[in-house]
């Protein structure tokens, strides 16, 4: 019997997470490239998260257009509650806005899905592999068959341990860049270490998805 044609074959549907700072706009053409690579084989569907982040002056940072959010740099959850603002290498007590984003994510599964996995790109992927631990306790907000983490990182908050204290079995791909400077390669390997059989997947980059000749073999 002949292999089914690529036409034939069903695409996949990913929910992708952006970082701290970015918002559904601004990482949908930061994967342009991985878009065009995966297009027929996969569908990426992007959201925002629900923080704000403020100036340091406390004031909201806008694009010029008081009308449209879709400049306004989000995060899914601040590490330092006072000032409202994040740090991926805080150790903390307490953080804030988590269950927010737990409830966008939940509202984008019911919204937009069914997905096949879960895609996220630094404080995004920390935040999916929260999900992860979410539905393998039996959170039934979120269902999906495999995650894909790009420099990842374990929260360092201490409210967050619960999210690790056992080994995660989701079938996972953790990506990372060997000069990243913002979320360096040993944080995520850290978060490596809390999946069961996970497959990971160097480069030579920085703090970034990757979506070159050589990651597209893979």
């Amino acid at each position: 019997m002949a292999a089914p044609s690529a036409s034939a074959r069903p695409v996949l549907r990913l929910l992708a997470l952006h970082g701290y700072r970015q918002n559904e706009r601004s990482f949908r053409e930061k994967t342009g490239a991985l878009r065009k690579i995966l297009k027929g084989r996969a569908e990426i569907v992007h959201i925002t998260a629900p923080l704000i982040i403020p100036e340091p002056g406390g004031d909201v940072i806008k694009d010029g257009n008081s009308d449209s959010s879709e400049e306004e740099p989000r995060g899914w959850w601040f590490s330092n509650p006072e000032d409202n603002s994040f740090n991926a290498m805080d150790n903390t007590e307490g953080c804030s806005g988590l269950d927010d984003s737990f409830q966008t994510v939940a509202k984008a599964f019911t919204e937009l899905g069914p997905f096949n996995g879960i895609l996220g790109f630094s404080q995004g992927a920390a935040l999916v592999a929260m999900l992860c631990s979410l539905m393998q306790r039996g959170d039934v907000r979120f269902k999906f068959d495999f995650a894909v983490l790009v420099a990842g990182f374990k929260s360092r908050a201490s409210e967050h341990e619960e999210y690790y204290q056992q080994p995660i079995t989701v079938p996972s791909l953790h990506v990372y860049g060997e000069t990243d400077r913002v979320i360096p390669d040993h944080m995520s390997q850290e978060l490596v270490l809390h999946f069961e059989k996970p497959v990971t997947l160097t480069h030579a980059g920085g703090h970034f998805v990757p979506a070159s000749a050589q990651q597209k073999k893979c």
